[in-house]
Parts: structure tokens; C-alpha cells; sequence
């Protein structure tokens, strides 16, 4: 979930705003139906009533959808503009939209399930004819020189520290840890590039179905110097003619750069190839992602300068026992936390206010809670969670 100041950020993010704007204005006929996804404090809701919407939903998980009904009370907009604080997913929508405009993307398109809602809205929620925003992303990637990033992320104090421990088990996470982040240091310029850039990948969001995505890329050095991993970018087509490039350089701040660390910095020379299959693997509303990198001088193909083999499923810190507890032959019972939260779930039947569930499971629970008080903090966090209404 974003803070406010983020979302801040976003809306002074001019290259990212704009776009959009100009996209929905061109989108939007008088009187017609928009749908607004991940709509935040309500920008493009509030922007789609000034450019003639006749109604307008607004869907918002978090609870900034509150700032975005008072933004649209504030702008005499909250009669034509309908909000539903929930996931698209499970949303059902009175009619269908001739305008659907979702700005879910992350550092990379493969972020907070955007395709997964986009394709999903667009089955269910698209009127036939109708306009999605962003309508294609394009994804982007150049072997690059980070000899910063690399340090401070996969190094220090891994790989030596002043007090001579080996630490390096954690510098093995590291590598294969998907660095993401729109800080400075997380977003390259051109002429940290060693390669030209290459397009993997295109989202074509009119037909995408399948979250996953896998693609072969080889690049070519061309100028000599060490290469730390894969920068990752997109180029977002919001309309014909209309959108944003978050490539090295770009003057947009909001996404910034994905970057892929290899195992070890790699000394290239001018013409050294360079070829990596990456799969982002949607699983659990989260990417996993796998990338293997070979380099190859091609004057002396064999031994290849470098090969890895990288995973951020590598990266992930599970203990043992988490390990153990997910595998598919263990057979779990609950705790006494599992145990209570069975219990406030099993009465919540739409029958039973929050008071009367809270004092029941002090009743049930004394060596949890003192007081129904005390329990009615975790009833209640229960009931955001869970509750239909």
C-alpha cells in the first residue's frame, strides 16, 4: 500500500500524470461510463466527471478511498462518481464501461496484478468497443554498469566487514534478490548501459490472458566494462500516440528501474555476447523470477566467460520450519492463535455485532484476554479483513 505523500509523488510526476490525462481525454465521450481501478486519492476518477463521464466507479482496496470521497465532496463530484473499496476481481458492476483506465503498475508492468485485473476487467467489465488505458507495455532491458548499487546491495558488508566475519550465506540471498525502488540509486542512466537496449516482452492488454511471462534476450556489448546484472524497464502506449517511457534517463519518477544483480560482476569487452532467459512467474498475487545469463566472448565461445543460474525463490529467507510447515505432505494443526481466530470467524454470521463476538471470546479465551476490550481489537482486525459489508 501506498502513503499519501507516495501518491503525492505520483500525481507531481507530470510525465506519468499528463499522459494519462490526455489518454482519458481523448478516451472519453459525453455521458459515457468510466471505470477508474486502483483510483488511489481519485485523480483520473475526478478528471474523467471535467471531461464529460456521465458516471464514473472508482475502485480502491486501501483505505485512502476515504481521502478520494472527500477530494470528490470538496469538487461537488461525489453524485457521479460511485466508489467501492474492494479488489476489482470481486467487483460487479451495475452496467459495463466504455472507459477502463488501471494504473497498477509497479517498477514493471509484472506488479500488483496488473495483468491479472486488467485481463479479468476487460472479460467482465469492458462494454464491447470499449477503451482500456494502458492499452500495451513494452518491456525493456540493456546490460548495465552498477558498481554502486552492486556494492552497497550485494556486497557490503557481506562480502568483508571490519569485524572479519564470513557473512556471505546472506550475499547469496542478495544476488538473487529482484531489486526494485524508485531512490536514485535505483534508477540508471544511459550511459551506464553496456549493451542497446532490447524489447523482451510486449503486453498487448486487449488480448493478454496469462500473467506469466518468459522470453530469450541477447545483447551485445557494445564498449567495455564490468557488467553487474539486467536493467529492466517499460514503455507504456496509454493511447495511439499517447504515453511514457521509464527508460534510463527518462524524466518520469515514479517507477523507476528493476534491476537483476548477477552472481558475480562480469569484465566485458566490445562484442562479448550476452544471453538470458527470464521468466516472471505470477504466483500467490505475487512475481517470482528466474533469470540464467551466459556470456560468451564470441572470438572463444568455450568456456563461456560466465554462466548463472538465478531465482528470487533463492532469495526468499524461509526457515527450515516455515519450509517444512508448506510442504505439501505436512499436516498442520492449528495454534492457539489459529484456534482463536476460528473462533471469532465461525461468529461472524451477519447475526452478531462486534460488542457481543469480543466478550464471547474473552469468555472462550481468558488466557488470551484480560477484557472483551481487549479482544474486540482483534475481532475488529478480523472483520476488515473478512467481513462482506
Amino acid at each position: 500500500m501506498y502513503s499519501l505523500e507516495a501518491y503525492g509523488r505520483m500525481i507531481n510526476d507530470s510525465a506519468r500524470t499528463d499522459a494519462y490525462a490526455l489518454a482519458l481525454r481523448q478516451a472519453i465521450r459525453p455521458g459515457c461510463v468510466v471505470l477508474d481501478i486502483g483510483t488511489g486519492p481519485g485523480i483520473f476518477a475526478l478528471l474523467a466527471c471535467r471531461y464529460g463521464a456521465g458516471r464514473v466507479y472508482a475502485i480502491e482496496v486501501s483505505d485512502v478511498i476515504q481521502v478520494a470521497r472527500e477530494i470528490a465532496r470538496a469538487n461537488q463530484l461525489e453524485d457521479r462518481i460511485t466508489f467501492v473499496q474492494d479488489v476489482s476481481t470481486r467487483v460487479e458492476l451495475p452496467e459495463k464501461a466504455d472507459v477502463i483506465i488501471a494504473d497498477l503498475h509497479g517498477v514493471l508492468p509484472l506488479a500488483q496484478g496488473l495483468v491479472h485485473s486488467i485481463a479479468d476487467a476487460r472479460r467482465r467489465l469492458l462494454a464491447p468497443g470499449g477503451i482500456l488505458i494502458p492499452q500495451r507495455d513494452h518491456l525493456w532491458g540493456a546490460v548495465v554498469e552498477a558498481q554502486e548499487l552492486y556494492t552497497s546491495k550485494c556486497l557490503h558488508p557481506w562480502e568483508s566487514n571490519v569485524y572479519g566475519l564470513d557473512m556471505r550465506a546472506a550475499r547469496q540471498k542478495l544476488v538473487n534478490t529482484v531489486l526494485t525502488g524508485t531512490s536514485e540509486a535505483n534508477r540508471f542512466v544511459h550511459e551506464q548501459l553496456l549493451t542497446e537496449p532490447l524489447c523482451w516482452a510486449t503486453l498487448d492488454f486487449m488480448q493478454v490472458e496469462d500473467p506469466d511471462v518468459r522470453a530469450t534476450a541477447a545483447w551485445t556489448a557494445t564498449r567495455a566494462g564490468t557488467g553487474h546484472g539486467l536493467a529492466l524497464w517499460f514503455d507504456a502506449v496509454l493511447a495511439e500516440g499517447v504515453g511514457f517511457s521509464t527508460s534510463p534517463g527518462q524524466p518520469i519518477r515514479t517507477y523507476g528501474n528493476l534491476f537483476l544483480p548477477w552472481t558475480e560482476p562480469v569484465v566485458l569487452a566490445a562484442g562479448d555476447q550476452v544471453t538470458a532467459s527470464l521468466q516472471a512467474k505470477f504466483v500467490g498475487g505475487r512475481y517470482f523470477w528466474t533469470w540464467a545469463t551466459i556470456v560468451r566472448d564470441p572470438d572463444h565461445p568455450e568456456p563461456a566467460k560466465a554462466h548463472f543460474e538465478q531465482s528470487s525463490f533463492l532469495g526468499a529467507i524461509l526457515s527450515a520450519r516455515q519450509l517444512h510447515r508448506r510442504a505439501g505432505s505436512h499436516v498442520p494443526a492449528l495454534s492457539a492463535d489459529g484456534q482463536v481466530d476460528r473462533f471469532i470467524l465461525a461468529q461472524m454470521t451477519g447475526a452478531t455485532s462486534l460488542e457481543t463476538i469480543a466478550r464471547r471470546v474473552a469468555e472462550e479465551f481468558p488466557g488470551c484476554f484480560a477484557t472483551a476490550r481487549e479482544a474486540l481489537t482483534r475481532v475488529g482486525d478480523l472483520s476488515a479483513r473478512y467481513s462482506s459489508r
